[in-house]
C-alpha cells in the first residue's frame, strides 16, 4: 500500500525572525536573520499516525504541548533560512512518514545451531588452556 507523499501544509507553519546568535560584523545588531518555525504537531493537518510517530520521537525541540520549533540560522539572508528550516521540517516528517516494518520472529536453522555451539566450545578449550599447568 503506497501511500502518497505527506505534505506539510504552509498556512499551518508560524515563522518568526530573531538575531542570529554567534559572530557578526558591523552589521550583526541591525538584521534580524535567524527564523525560528513554529508547527503545531497536534493541531495540524498531518494523518493521525504520522502525528503520533512525530510526537513519539524523542526530540528535545518538541515541546510539552507538541510544538515543533526548528531554529535556522546558518544563511546570512532570512528567505534562505526559511527555506532551510522548511527543508528541514520536510524531513522530519518524512522520516516518520513510513510506519517501521514489523519484525516477525523466526528461529534459527540447524546449522546455524550447529555453527553456534561450536564456536563456544572452541572459545570453552581456549579459556581452559589458559589456566595452570595440571600433573
Amino acid at each position: 500500500m503506497l501511500r502518497p507523499p505527506v505534505v506539510v501544509e504552509p498556512s499551518e507553519i508560524e515563522f518568526s525572525a530573531i538575531r542570529a546568535q554567534g559572530a557578526g560584523g558591523q552589521n550583526v545588531n541591525k538584521v534580524s536573520s535567524a527564523v525560528h518555525l513554529r508547527y503545531d504537531i497536534p493541531a495540524s493537518s498531518l494523518p493521525d499516525d504520522v502525528k503520533e510517530r512525530l510526537l513519539a520521537l524523542r526530540d528535545s525541540r518538541i515541546t510539552q504541548e507538541g510544538v515543533l520549533v526548528l531554529k535556522a540560522q546558518s544563511h546570512r539572508s532570512q528567505d534562505m533560512n526559511r527555506a532551510d528550516a522548511l527543508a528541514r521540517l520536510q524531513a522530519l516528517v518524512d522520516s516518520v512518514a513510513t510506519p517501521p516494518r514489523v519484525r516477525r520472529a523466526t528461529r534459527p536453522t540447524y546449522g546455524a545451531k550447529l555453527r553456534r555451539l561450536e564456536g563456544k566450545s572452541q572459545r570453552a578449550e581456549i579459556k581452559n588452556l589458559r589456566g595452570p599447568i595440571k600433573d
